[in-house]
């Protein structure tokens, strides 16, 4: 089942041998080890500076800052190919987590803040995550608690974090604190770099999907930064992690939709090969009918997104649009991961199985990056509700 939309945007040349490259990577360096990975609960460190060798993790970074020159598309590209040559979104939050990490970095344009850890990041040289979320706050990033006081010409920064993606294996953590006042307007980003004395891994989060990506509790006791490790301006940050939302949820709609046709595709295969009462189920009216509205949803998942995505990437105010492609996609993926493993009957409970796997992952799409609970109400707002 193939969609399109702008093939000069989507199809050129060049985003097709980035695919190929995506696809090849995928079949050798994960799909051998990647049920490994799911039982040790994470990605070796190495796999970082294989994926950077191979030119997949800076796609979409300008090349003075360390990256290939491409854009947000071309990363985009990357996660919807690695999906359908088998592998997982689980995979990607690990692989990738100096995506939600760097950004903000790279943004501030701060030269010594991207060669000290964006840089390296792209690179495959360091492992980043993003700390956010904290323990009672949910999706309340205005409320924020953890502190970071200003003594002399360090950040003294005390609190804790919870569900941070790559934070047992992180090397530096971009850290959303509280230097001002209550809300929003006190909110700023410090990296704050893992080694540092008072900062500890308090847990490994065990998860019901995305085995292979580790998720940590993090620690902060009287950790103490430099302020050279500030990003961007003081109180900043929420302009910042907001503006830097939009992408992550474009990259997890995106992966969502992936996911589904993975298990659409997975689906039709099974359903052809497999007999039931000497007849293959593709030839029962109501298998066929499941896989068609199935791939219809999928189809306009597919459209939409990769519509929001190029005009967010042409500068367009999105946000409205960008929190709709991620509730429709993920919408669409927990159809699809449904259907699949009903389909295929118990293999499809089964941890041999490819569709038990994204059955299971696909439930972190709908929370992370922002739940859809979150996403209904930034929609129903701009929509003057």
């Amino acid at each position: 089942m193939t969609t399109t939309l702008n093939r000069e945007t989507w199809d050129t040349p060049e985003r097709a041998a980035l695919r190929r490259l995506a696809a090849d990577f995928t079949r050798k360096e994960i799909l051998p080890h990647l049920d490994t990975w799911e039982r040790e609960g994470a990605v070796p460190p190495e796999l970082h500076r294989t994926a950077a060798d191979a030119g997949l993790l800076g796609a979409s970074v300008a090349e003075e800052h360390g990256g290939s020159g491409g854009n947000p598309l071309d990363m985009l590209a990357i996660l919807e190919e690695i999906i359908l040559a088998g592998g997982s979104s689980g995979l990607i939050s690990a692989l990738f987590s100096h995506g939600i990490a760097t950004p903000h970095i790279v943004a501030s344009g701060n030269r010594d803040l991207i060669e000290r850890f964006a840089r390296p990041a792209l690179e495959g040289r360091m492992i980043g995550s993003l700390g956010i979320t904290e323990p009672g706050g949910g999706s309340d990033v205005a409320g924020i608690r953890t502190t970071a006081r200003r003594d002399g010409d360090e950040y003294v920064i005390n609190g804790a974090k919870l569900y941070i993606t790559s934070g047992t294996r992180a090397d530096f953590v971009t850290t959303a604190v509280r230097t001002g006042a209550a809300g929003a307007g006190g909110i700023s980003l410090i990296v704050v770099p893992t080694g540092t004395p008072g900062f500890t891994v308090s847990r490994k989060l065990d998860k019901m999907g995305w085995l292979c990506s580790d998720t940590a509790e993090l620690f902060y006791e009287d950790v103490r930064v430099p302020v050279a490790n500030l990003i961007g301006e003081e109180n900043s940050g929420f302009a910042q992690i907001a503006q830097q939302f939009q992408g992550e949820r474009l990259s997890l709609a995106f992966q969502a939709v992936a996911t589904a046709r993975r298990c659409y595709d997975l689906a039709v295969e099974w359903v052809r090969s497999r007999e039931t009462f000497g007849r293959p189920l593709s030839s029962r009216q109501v298998v066929r009918h499941r896989l068609a509205e199935t791939a219809t949803e999928i189809a306009a998942a597919h459209t939409f997104c990769r519509s929001v995505a190029e005009r967010w990437v042409n500068g367009e105010a999105m946000l409205l649009e960008t929190s709709m492609a991620k509730n429709f996609a993920v919408r669409v993926c927990d159809h699809a991961v449904m259907e699949s493993v009903q389909l295929f009957g118990g293999l499809g409970c089964m941890r041999e199985s490819e569709v038990e796997r994204h059955f299971r992952d696909a439930r972190v799409l709908g929370i992370g990056g922002g739940t859809t609970e979150i996403m209904n109400e930034i929609i129903s707002k701009l929509l003057g509700l």
